[in-house]
C-alpha cells in the first residue's frame, strides 16, 4: 500500500462531505494545478478514478464552455490518480503521451471516468519500470461523451532520477 492509497483509506473513514474536502485539499495541495483548476474527486478507489470539473469562469474558453486544455487536464488527473493509487512509492509516475479526441461540443460541467485492467494493475505494482495506456472518458453535463482520451504513463523508481 502506497502513500496516496493510505491517504484513501484514512479519509474513507470521514463522513462524506468532509471526505470530499479533505481530498480537494491534499491532491489540490500535491497536484497544484489540478487544485486551481477546481478539480473534485467523487470517486477515487483502486478500481476507478471519477472526477468533476465545474463551467466556470476560471477554466471557460471564448464560447462560455470548458476549455479544452482544462478538459485535458480533467484527463490527465484521472489517469494519473488512477496510476498513483497502485504505483509502490519507490517508483515515480511520468506522463509519456497525451491522446484527446474531442468528440462533441462541450454543455456545461465534465466528468472523467478512469480504470486500469487487472493485468495492468499487476505489472504496475510488480515491474520496477513500464508504461501502461490509460483510457478516460469525460461526459458533460448532459451525459454525452466530449472527450475520448488515452494517455501513456511510465514508470520508474526514483533512485533513477538525476539530480
Amino acid at each position: 500500500m502506497n502513500k496516496l492509497s493510505k491517504l484513501l483509506k484514512t479519509l474513507d473513514k470521514l463522513p462524506p462531505f468532509l471526505r470530499k474536502i479533505a481530498l480537494y485539499y491534499s491532491i489540490g495541495n500535491a497536484v497544484k494545478f489540478a487544485g486551481t483548476a477546481g478539480i473534485q474527486y467523487i470517486e477515487l478507489n483502486a478500481k476507478e478514478v471519477i472526477l468533476r470539473l465545474h463551467n466556470r469562469s476560471k477554466v471557460q474558453n471564448h464560447i462560455g464552455q470548458i476549455h479544452a486544455a482544462a478538459t485535458a487536464l480533467l484527463a490527465e488527473t484521472a489517469t494519473g490518480l488512477m496510476l498513483g493509487i497502485h504505483l509502490p512509492d519507490h517508483k515515480i509516475p511520468l506522463l509519456k503521451t497525451l491522446h484527446i479526441d474531442y468528440v462533441k461540443r462541450s454543455q456545461g460541467e465534465q466528468t472523467a471516468h478512469a480504470s486500469l485492467a487487472e493485468a495492468d494493475l499487476k505489472r504496475i505494482i510488480e515491474d520496477d519500470k513500464g508504461t501502461v495506456v490509460i483510457p478516460v472518458i469525460i461526459k458533460d453535463a448532459v451525459g454525452t461523451e466530449v472527450i475520448a482520451a488515452t494517455m501513456t504513463w511510465a514508470w520508474i523508481p526514483k533512485n533513477n532520477l538525476k539530480s
